[in-house]
């Protein structure tokens, strides 16, 4: 009779790819998230022009959503949001201009400003609402969110967003 290894192995589900294909793997999402994000700035640039918004850009669409209910500082909505190629403090002067965020000087900070949404700022941000809840639906209905399962998808980019701010912490 054969002995046993007590270090029993279980069977891998899927083979694990080599190393170099993980890492080429992880180059690939980098730039699909990249894509994503661009697709994400047209959807809602389509939206605004089917809906008659011109003034809006993408970029303030998303600020405008990720501004929400709250009220905070520019700061604060800079760490909300991934605005690529935005410039935050331009974008929040334009969308003061506009009638969409209000903004006055914070009483304990003189030097920091405290943002949030006028009526008119929280008609976009329902809009916008809106577009990502029908996406939501569509996704579901057609069951890309199944395989693998959404929730497992937005913690591998929890923990690859920790990474990062992990690299950027520890380099000074």
């Amino acid at each position: 009779m054969q002995q046993r290894s007590s270090a029993h192995t279980v069977p891998a589900l899927r083979p694990v790819p080599p190393r170099t294909n993980r890492a080429d793997a992880y180059l690939e999402s980098l730039q699909m998230l990249e894509r994503l994000h661009r697709l994400l700035l047209d959807l809602v640039k389509d939206e605004f022009e089917r809906l008659g918004r011109s003034d809006l850009t993408p970029g303030q669409g998303l600020l405008v959503y990720n501004l929400g209910t709250a009220e905070v500082t520019a700061g604060e909505l800079r760490s909300r949001g991934m605005y690529q190629g935005s410039n935050v403090s331009y974008n929040l002067k334009k969308l003061v201009e506009l009638g969409y965020v209000h903004h006055e000087r914070c009483e304990m900070d003189r030097r920091a400003v405290r943002v949030r949404l006028t009526p008119a700022g929280q008609e976009v941000r329902d809009c916008v609402a809106r577009l990502f809840a029908r996406h939501a639906e569509g996704l579901e209905l057609s069951g890309v969110l199944d395989d693998p399962p959404i929730e497992a998808v937005n913690l591998q980019w929890r923990r690859i967003e920790r990474f990062w701010a992990e690299q950027i912490r520890y380099i000074y």
